[in-house]
Protein backbone atom coordinates (compact mmCIF):
# COMPACT_ATOMS: atom_id res chain seq x y z
CA UNK A 1 0.00 0.00 0.00
CA UNK A 2 1.00 3.63 -0.36
CA UNK A 3 0.71 6.20 2.44
CA UNK A 4 0.05 9.90 1.73
CA UNK A 5 3.49 11.11 2.88
CA UNK A 6 4.82 13.66 5.33
CA UNK A 7 3.41 13.20 8.84
CA UNK A 8 0.92 10.60 7.59
CA UNK A 9 2.68 7.26 8.07
CA UNK A 10 -0.44 5.10 7.83
CA UNK A 11 -2.91 4.55 5.00
CA UNK A 12 -5.84 6.97 4.72
CA UNK A 13 -9.14 6.18 3.04
CA UNK A 14 -10.03 8.83 0.50
CA UNK A 15 -6.43 9.92 -0.09
CA UNK A 16 -5.77 6.42 -1.39
CA UNK A 17 -8.13 6.58 -4.36
CA UNK A 18 -6.36 9.57 -5.88
CA UNK A 19 -2.97 7.98 -5.23
CA UNK A 20 -4.30 4.84 -6.96
CA UNK A 21 -5.20 6.90 -10.04
CA UNK A 22 -1.52 7.69 -10.44
CA UNK A 23 -0.49 4.10 -9.75
CA UNK A 24 -2.88 2.86 -12.44
CA UNK A 25 -1.65 5.48 -14.88
CA UNK A 26 1.91 4.26 -14.18
CA UNK A 27 0.83 0.65 -14.83
CA UNK A 28 1.30 -0.38 -11.19
CA UNK A 29 -1.87 -2.47 -11.23
CA UNK A 30 -0.33 -4.83 -8.68
CA UNK A 31 -0.38 -2.06 -6.07
CA UNK A 32 -3.89 -0.97 -7.06
CA UNK A 33 -5.03 -4.56 -6.60
CA UNK A 34 -3.27 -4.87 -3.26
CA UNK A 35 -4.81 -1.66 -1.93
CA UNK A 36 -8.33 -2.68 -2.96
CA UNK A 37 -7.77 -6.03 -1.25
CA UNK A 38 -6.56 -4.27 1.91
CA UNK A 39 -9.63 -2.05 2.04
CA UNK A 40 -11.91 -5.03 1.42
CA UNK A 41 -10.25 -6.72 4.40
CA UNK A 42 -11.01 -3.69 6.55
CA UNK A 43 -14.67 -3.77 5.53
CA UNK A 44 -14.81 -7.49 6.30
CA UNK A 45 -13.17 -6.90 9.69
CA UNK A 46 -14.93 -3.76 10.93
CA UNK A 47 -17.89 -3.21 8.61
CA UNK A 48 -16.38 -0.05 7.17
CA UNK A 49 -13.11 1.54 6.09
CA UNK A 50 -11.79 3.69 8.95
CA UNK A 51 -10.55 7.25 8.44
CA UNK A 52 -7.00 5.89 8.64
CA UNK A 53 -5.15 2.83 9.89
CA UNK A 54 -5.01 3.63 13.59
CA UNK A 55 -7.26 2.23 16.30
CA UNK A 56 -8.54 5.70 17.26
CA UNK A 57 -9.92 6.13 13.72
CA UNK A 58 -12.25 3.11 14.00
CA UNK A 59 -15.21 5.25 15.13
CA UNK A 60 -15.52 6.98 11.76
CA UNK A 61 -14.94 6.54 8.06
CA UNK A 62 -14.13 9.11 5.34
CA UNK A 63 -15.60 10.07 1.94
CA UNK A 64 -16.62 6.63 0.56
CA UNK A 65 -14.45 5.98 -2.50
CA UNK A 66 -14.26 2.17 -2.28
CA UNK A 67 -16.74 1.78 -5.16
CA UNK A 68 -14.51 4.08 -7.26
CA UNK A 69 -11.51 1.91 -6.38
CA UNK A 70 -13.34 -1.22 -7.54
CA UNK A 71 -14.37 0.57 -10.73
CA UNK A 72 -10.73 1.55 -11.32
CA UNK A 73 -9.51 -2.01 -10.79
CA UNK A 74 -12.22 -3.27 -13.15
CA UNK A 75 -10.60 -1.22 -15.93
CA UNK A 76 -7.79 -3.76 -15.71
CA UNK A 77 -9.45 -6.92 -14.38
CA UNK A 78 -12.88 -6.55 -16.02
CA UNK A 79 -16.10 -7.81 -14.44
CA UNK A 80 -14.13 -10.19 -12.22
CA UNK A 81 -13.24 -7.24 -9.98
CA UNK A 82 -16.88 -6.14 -9.77
CA UNK A 83 -18.07 -9.61 -8.79
CA UNK A 84 -15.19 -10.22 -6.37
CA UNK A 85 -15.79 -7.05 -4.37
CA UNK A 86 -19.59 -6.86 -4.55
CA UNK A 87 -19.94 -8.30 -1.00
CA UNK A 88 -17.71 -5.58 0.44
CA UNK A 89 -19.49 -2.81 -1.48
CA UNK A 90 -22.77 -4.08 -0.05
CA UNK A 91 -21.33 -4.26 3.46
CA UNK A 92 -19.97 -0.71 3.28
CA UNK A 93 -23.36 0.47 2.01
CA UNK A 94 -25.00 -1.18 5.04
CA UNK A 95 -22.65 0.77 7.32
CA UNK A 96 -23.63 4.10 5.78
CA UNK A 97 -27.35 3.24 5.78
CA UNK A 98 -27.55 1.71 9.29
CA UNK A 99 -30.97 2.33 10.85
CA UNK A 100 -32.73 3.57 7.71
CA UNK A 101 -35.46 0.91 7.98
CA UNK A 102 -36.89 2.36 11.20
CA UNK A 103 -36.49 6.08 10.47
CA UNK A 104 -39.60 8.24 10.39
CA UNK A 105 -39.70 11.50 8.36
CA UNK A 106 -37.67 14.18 10.11
CA UNK A 107 -35.47 11.68 11.98
CA UNK A 108 -31.76 10.82 11.78
CA UNK A 109 -29.69 7.82 12.84
CA UNK A 110 -25.91 8.04 12.77
CA UNK A 111 -24.96 8.51 9.10
CA UNK A 112 -28.45 8.41 7.56
CA UNK A 113 -31.22 11.04 7.62
CA UNK A 114 -34.81 11.03 6.46
CA UNK A 115 -36.13 14.47 5.56
CA UNK A 116 -39.69 15.60 6.25
CA UNK A 117 -40.84 14.55 2.77
CA UNK A 118 -39.35 11.06 3.19
CA UNK A 119 -36.20 11.69 1.13
CA UNK A 120 -33.31 9.54 2.39
CA UNK A 121 -29.84 11.14 2.37
CA UNK A 122 -26.59 10.78 4.33
CA UNK A 123 -24.38 12.85 6.60
CA UNK A 124 -20.99 12.46 8.28
CA UNK A 125 -20.93 11.02 11.80
CA UNK A 126 -18.40 9.79 14.34
CA UNK A 127 -19.59 7.23 16.88
CA UNK A 128 -17.63 8.91 19.68
CA UNK A 129 -18.21 12.27 21.39
CA UNK A 130 -14.86 12.76 23.12
CA UNK A 131 -11.81 14.81 22.09
CA UNK A 132 -9.81 13.25 19.25
CA UNK A 133 -6.75 11.42 20.65
CA UNK A 134 -4.59 12.93 17.91
CA UNK A 135 -5.75 16.49 18.79
CA UNK A 136 -6.80 16.10 22.42
CA UNK A 137 -5.58 19.44 23.80
CA UNK A 138 -6.79 21.39 20.78
CA UNK A 139 -10.30 19.88 20.93
CA UNK A 140 -10.69 20.67 24.63
CA UNK A 141 -9.67 24.28 23.90
CA UNK A 142 -12.20 24.45 21.02
CA UNK A 143 -14.98 23.21 23.30
CA UNK A 144 -14.07 25.76 25.97
CA UNK A 145 -14.21 28.54 23.37
CA UNK A 146 -17.98 28.02 23.07
CA UNK A 147 -19.30 27.36 26.60
CA UNK A 148 -22.90 27.77 25.42
CA UNK A 149 -22.77 24.36 23.70
CA UNK A 150 -22.30 20.95 25.33
CA UNK A 151 -18.67 19.91 24.94
CA UNK A 152 -19.68 16.43 23.78
CA UNK A 153 -21.67 17.97 20.92
CA UNK A 154 -18.65 19.99 19.79
CA UNK A 155 -16.38 16.95 20.04
CA UNK A 156 -18.67 14.87 17.83
CA UNK A 157 -18.92 17.67 15.27
CA UNK A 158 -15.12 18.02 15.22
CA UNK A 159 -14.76 14.28 14.71
CA UNK A 160 -17.46 14.24 12.03
CA UNK A 161 -15.72 17.05 10.16
CA UNK A 162 -12.60 14.85 10.21
CA UNK A 163 -14.76 12.07 8.73
CA UNK A 164 -15.70 14.43 5.90
CA UNK A 165 -12.06 14.92 4.93
CA UNK A 166 -12.67 18.68 5.12
CA UNK A 167 -11.11 19.27 8.52
CA UNK A 168 -11.72 22.09 8.94
CA UNK A 169 -13.78 24.46 6.80
CA UNK A 170 -16.21 27.38 7.07
CA UNK A 171 -18.55 24.99 5.30
CA UNK A 172 -19.37 23.41 8.67
CA UNK A 173 -19.45 26.59 10.77
CA UNK A 174 -21.97 29.25 11.68
CA UNK A 175 -19.12 31.70 12.25
CA UNK A 176 -16.10 31.05 9.97
CA UNK A 177 -13.80 32.63 12.55
CA UNK A 178 -14.89 30.40 15.44
CA UNK A 179 -14.19 26.69 15.11
CA UNK A 180 -16.44 26.01 18.08
CA UNK A 181 -19.48 26.98 15.99
CA UNK A 182 -19.07 24.05 13.59
CA UNK A 183 -22.05 21.68 13.43
CA UNK A 184 -21.13 19.03 10.91
CA UNK A 185 -23.78 16.54 12.02
CA UNK A 186 -26.65 18.92 11.26
CA UNK A 187 -25.49 19.44 7.66
CA UNK A 188 -26.29 17.05 4.79
CA UNK A 189 -23.26 17.28 2.46
CA UNK A 190 -23.72 17.37 -1.31
CA UNK A 191 -20.42 15.58 -2.00
CA UNK A 192 -21.18 12.68 0.34
CA UNK A 193 -24.56 12.12 -1.28
CA UNK A 194 -23.02 12.22 -4.75
CA UNK A 195 -20.58 9.52 -3.59
CA UNK A 196 -23.44 7.47 -2.16
CA UNK A 197 -25.22 7.75 -5.53
CA UNK A 198 -22.07 6.39 -7.19
CA UNK A 199 -21.93 3.55 -4.65
CA UNK A 200 -25.52 2.59 -5.45
CA UNK A 201 -24.84 2.67 -9.20
CA UNK A 202 -21.72 0.53 -8.80
CA UNK A 203 -23.55 -2.03 -6.65
CA UNK A 204 -26.22 -2.21 -9.34
CA UNK A 205 -23.56 -2.69 -12.03
CA UNK A 206 -21.72 -5.36 -10.03
CA UNK A 207 -24.98 -7.15 -9.22
CA UNK A 208 -25.82 -7.29 -12.90
CA UNK A 209 -22.35 -8.67 -13.66
CA UNK A 210 -22.95 -11.33 -11.02
CA UNK A 211 -26.29 -12.28 -12.62
CA UNK A 212 -28.46 -10.86 -9.83
CA UNK A 213 -30.85 -8.72 -11.85
CA UNK A 214 -33.25 -8.25 -8.94
CA UNK A 215 -30.56 -6.69 -6.75
CA UNK A 216 -29.35 -4.62 -9.70
CA UNK A 217 -32.85 -3.20 -10.14
CA UNK A 218 -33.16 -2.55 -6.40
CA UNK A 219 -29.97 -0.47 -6.27
CA UNK A 220 -30.79 1.34 -9.49
CA UNK A 221 -33.98 2.35 -7.68
CA UNK A 222 -32.01 3.60 -4.69
CA UNK A 223 -29.74 5.61 -7.00
CA UNK A 224 -32.66 7.14 -8.87
CA UNK A 225 -34.35 8.13 -5.61
CA UNK A 226 -31.13 9.70 -4.32
CA UNK A 227 -30.58 11.57 -7.59
CA UNK A 228 -34.05 13.10 -7.21
CA UNK A 229 -33.25 13.97 -3.61
CA UNK A 230 -30.03 15.70 -4.65
CA UNK A 231 -31.85 17.74 -7.27
CA UNK A 232 -34.65 18.65 -4.88
CA UNK A 233 -32.81 19.39 -1.65
CA UNK A 234 -29.13 20.00 -2.54
CA UNK A 235 -29.66 22.51 -5.33
CA UNK A 236 -29.72 26.22 -4.50
CA UNK A 237 -31.99 27.58 -7.22
CA UNK A 238 -31.49 31.20 -6.21
CA UNK A 239 -27.69 31.02 -6.42
CA UNK A 240 -27.44 28.49 -9.24
CA UNK A 241 -25.24 25.83 -7.67
CA UNK A 242 -25.33 22.60 -5.66
CA UNK A 243 -24.87 23.05 -1.93
CA UNK A 244 -25.36 21.36 1.44
CA UNK A 245 -28.72 21.01 3.21
CA UNK A 246 -29.20 22.42 6.71
CA UNK A 247 -31.17 20.14 9.02
CA UNK A 248 -31.77 22.98 11.49
CA UNK A 249 -33.11 25.60 9.07
CA UNK A 250 -34.69 22.92 6.81
CA UNK A 251 -33.33 24.49 3.64
CA UNK A 252 -30.34 24.41 1.33
CA UNK A 253 -27.38 26.49 2.44
CA UNK A 254 -26.05 29.39 0.37
CA UNK A 255 -22.29 28.83 0.45
CA UNK A 256 -20.57 27.78 -2.77
CA UNK A 257 -17.77 25.28 -2.24
CA UNK A 258 -15.80 22.92 -4.47
CA UNK A 259 -18.17 20.19 -3.24
CA UNK A 260 -20.70 21.61 -5.71
CA UNK A 261 -18.82 19.80 -8.50
CA UNK A 262 -19.43 16.29 -7.10
CA UNK A 263 -22.87 15.76 -8.72
CA UNK A 264 -21.16 16.45 -12.06
CA UNK A 265 -18.32 14.07 -11.17
CA UNK A 266 -20.72 11.16 -10.65
CA UNK A 267 -23.03 12.13 -13.55
CA UNK A 268 -25.96 12.86 -11.23
CA UNK A 269 -26.52 16.49 -12.30
CA UNK A 270 -29.16 17.83 -14.66
CA UNK A 271 -27.48 19.16 -17.81
CA UNK A 272 -28.82 22.72 -17.46
CA UNK A 273 -27.69 22.82 -13.85
CA UNK A 274 -24.22 21.59 -14.77
CA UNK A 275 -23.76 24.61 -17.02
CA UNK A 276 -24.79 26.90 -14.15
CA UNK A 277 -22.30 25.21 -11.83
CA UNK A 278 -19.59 25.68 -14.45
CA UNK A 279 -20.37 29.40 -14.66
CA UNK A 280 -20.37 29.76 -10.87
CA UNK A 281 -17.09 27.85 -10.60
CA UNK A 282 -15.46 30.12 -13.15
CA UNK A 283 -16.83 33.26 -11.53
CA UNK A 284 -16.24 32.49 -7.84
CA UNK A 285 -13.77 29.64 -7.28
CA UNK A 286 -11.32 29.60 -10.20
CA UNK A 287 -8.07 31.33 -9.24
CA UNK A 288 -4.68 31.78 -10.99
CA UNK A 289 -3.35 28.59 -9.40
CA UNK A 290 -6.41 26.37 -9.64
CA UNK A 291 -9.75 25.84 -7.95
CA UNK A 292 -10.22 27.32 -4.47
CA UNK A 293 -11.93 25.10 -1.92
CA UNK A 294 -14.28 27.90 -0.88
CA UNK A 295 -14.36 31.67 -1.28
CA UNK A 296 -14.02 32.26 2.48
CA UNK A 297 -10.67 33.04 4.14
CA UNK A 298 -11.02 31.63 7.63
CA UNK A 299 -7.50 30.42 8.36
CA UNK A 300 -8.74 26.83 8.14
CA UNK A 301 -7.02 24.60 5.59
CA UNK A 302 -10.21 23.63 3.72
CA UNK A 303 -10.98 27.24 2.84
CA UNK A 304 -9.55 29.90 0.55
CA UNK A 305 -6.89 30.39 -0.62
CA UNK A 306 -6.10 26.67 -0.51
CA UNK A 307 -6.66 24.29 -3.40
CA UNK A 308 -6.46 20.52 -3.02
CA UNK A 309 -5.54 18.00 -5.71
CA UNK A 310 -8.59 15.71 -5.26
CA UNK A 311 -10.98 18.63 -5.68
CA UNK A 312 -9.15 19.76 -8.83
CA UNK A 313 -9.63 16.28 -10.30
CA UNK A 314 -13.27 16.05 -9.28
CA UNK A 315 -13.95 19.46 -10.82
CA UNK A 316 -12.07 18.87 -14.07
CA UNK A 317 -13.57 15.39 -14.55
CA UNK A 318 -17.07 16.53 -13.65
CA UNK A 319 -16.99 19.52 -15.95
CA UNK A 320 -15.76 17.33 -18.81
CA UNK A 321 -18.62 14.90 -18.18
CA UNK A 322 -21.00 17.70 -19.16
CA UNK A 323 -19.07 19.16 -22.07
CA UNK A 324 -17.70 22.11 -20.09
CA UNK A 325 -14.23 21.52 -21.52
CA UNK A 326 -13.00 25.11 -21.43
CA UNK A 327 -13.55 25.50 -17.70
CA UNK A 328 -12.24 21.98 -17.08
CA UNK A 329 -9.01 22.72 -18.92
CA UNK A 330 -8.68 26.05 -17.13
CA UNK A 331 -8.78 24.23 -13.80
CA UNK A 332 -6.31 21.64 -15.09
CA UNK A 333 -3.77 24.05 -16.56
CA UNK A 334 -3.82 26.46 -13.67
CA UNK A 335 -3.33 23.75 -11.07
CA UNK A 336 -0.57 22.04 -13.08
CA UNK A 337 1.20 25.38 -13.49
CA UNK A 338 1.01 25.88 -9.73
CA UNK A 339 2.43 22.42 -9.05
CA UNK A 340 5.20 22.95 -11.62
CA UNK A 341 6.22 26.40 -10.37
CA UNK A 342 6.27 25.18 -6.76
CA UNK A 343 8.38 22.20 -7.82
CA UNK A 344 10.79 24.44 -9.75
CA UNK A 345 11.28 26.55 -6.63
CA UNK A 346 11.22 23.91 -3.88
CA UNK A 347 11.96 20.63 -5.72
CA UNK A 348 8.99 18.83 -4.19
CA UNK A 349 5.27 18.29 -4.46
CA UNK A 350 3.14 19.16 -1.46
CA UNK A 351 -0.16 18.31 0.22
CA UNK A 352 -2.05 21.47 -0.82
CA UNK A 353 -1.44 24.70 -2.73
CA UNK A 354 -2.21 28.38 -2.41
CA UNK A 355 -4.24 28.99 -5.57
CA UNK A 356 -4.34 32.79 -5.27
CA UNK A 357 -1.04 32.69 -7.20
CA UNK A 358 1.24 30.02 -8.66
CA UNK A 359 4.27 28.49 -7.01
CA UNK A 360 3.25 28.49 -3.35
CA UNK A 361 2.20 25.70 -1.03
CA UNK A 362 -0.93 26.08 1.06
CA UNK A 363 -1.24 26.81 4.76
CA UNK A 364 -3.64 27.11 7.67
CA UNK A 365 -5.20 24.40 9.75
CA UNK A 366 -3.85 22.29 12.61
CA UNK A 367 -0.41 21.35 11.27
CA UNK A 368 2.33 22.63 8.91
CA UNK A 369 2.24 21.99 5.16
CA UNK A 370 3.31 18.41 4.39
CA UNK A 371 5.69 17.20 1.70
CA UNK A 372 4.86 14.26 -0.53
CA UNK A 373 2.14 13.91 -1.45
CA UNK A 374 0.13 10.90 -2.54
CA UNK A 375 -2.95 12.49 -3.97
CA UNK A 376 -1.05 15.41 -5.49
CA UNK A 377 1.26 12.97 -7.28
CA UNK A 378 -1.62 10.89 -8.60
CA UNK A 379 -3.73 13.81 -9.80
CA UNK A 380 -0.75 15.62 -11.34
CA UNK A 381 0.16 12.55 -13.38
CA UNK A 382 -3.43 12.00 -14.50
CA UNK A 383 -3.77 15.65 -15.52
CA UNK A 384 -0.49 15.63 -17.45
CA UNK A 385 -1.56 12.56 -19.38
CA UNK A 386 -5.04 13.97 -19.93
CA UNK A 387 -3.51 17.05 -21.52
CA UNK A 388 -1.14 14.96 -23.62
CA UNK A 389 -4.12 12.97 -24.91
CA UNK A 390 -6.45 15.93 -25.38
CA UNK A 391 -4.28 18.84 -26.47
CA UNK A 392 -1.22 17.07 -27.96
CA UNK A 393 1.30 19.64 -26.64
CA UNK A 394 3.68 16.96 -25.38
CA UNK A 395 4.04 14.44 -28.19
CA UNK A 396 7.65 13.86 -27.21
CA UNK A 397 6.72 13.00 -23.60
CA UNK A 398 5.73 9.36 -22.93
CA UNK A 399 2.07 9.11 -21.98
CA UNK A 400 2.78 7.86 -18.47
CA UNK A 401 5.56 10.29 -17.60
CA UNK A 402 5.33 13.90 -16.38
CA UNK A 403 7.15 16.65 -18.24
CA UNK A 404 10.74 17.28 -17.11
CA UNK A 405 10.80 19.04 -13.75
CA UNK A 406 13.11 21.80 -14.98
CA UNK A 407 10.60 23.14 -17.46
CA UNK A 408 7.16 24.60 -17.27
CA UNK A 409 4.54 22.64 -19.26
CA UNK A 410 4.06 24.22 -22.67
CA UNK A 411 0.71 25.94 -22.97
CA UNK A 412 -1.28 24.71 -26.02
CA UNK A 413 -1.93 27.64 -28.35
CA UNK A 414 -5.70 27.54 -28.12
CA UNK A 415 -5.65 27.78 -24.31
CA UNK A 416 -5.35 31.19 -22.70
CA UNK A 417 -2.55 31.71 -20.20
CA UNK A 418 -3.75 31.82 -16.58
CA UNK A 419 -4.35 35.37 -15.45
CA UNK A 420 -2.36 36.74 -12.55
Amino acid sequence: YVVPGGRFREIYYWDSYFTMLGLAESNHWDKVSDMVANFAYEIDSWGHIPNGNRTYYLSRSQPPFFAFMVELLAQHDGDDALKKYLPQMLKEYTYWMEGVETLQPGQQNKRVVKLDDGTVLNRYWDDRDTPRPESWVEDIATAKSNPNRPATEIYRDLRSAAASGWDFSSRWMDNPNQLGTLRTTSIVPVDLNALMYKMEKMIALASKAAGDNAKAAQYEGFANARQKGIEKHLWNDKEGWYADYDLKSHKVRNQLTAAALFPLYVNAAAKDRASKVAAATQAHLLQPGGLATTSVKSGQQWDAPNGWAPLQWVAASGLQNYGQDNVAMDVTWRFLTNVQHTYDREKKLVEKYDVSSTGTGGGGGEYPLQDGFGWTNGVTLKMLDLICAKEKPCDSVPASRPAPASTTPVEPKKQAQPTS
